[in-house]
């Protein structure tokens, strides 16, 4: 998009996973989506690695 297309129209927001962004810029009247999404669930495995960092462990 030119820059001059984007002054003129304005941006597009594609909102991922923060509600309160989203329901800021629908009352400011921006066009925007929005998308449902979290971050997946870490496994034991890293849980174990980030624990063993935290000790001081390679």
């Amino acid at each position: 998009m030119s820059m001059t297309k984007l002054l003129k129209e304005g941006p597009k927001v594609v909102n991922i996973g923060v509600e309160q962004f989203y329901a800021d810029l629908k009352t400011q009247k921006a066009e925007a989506v929005s998308m449902e999404w979290k971050p997946p669930a870490a496994g034991e495995d890293l849980l174990a690695r980030l624990k063993k960092l935290r000790k001081g462990g390679n």
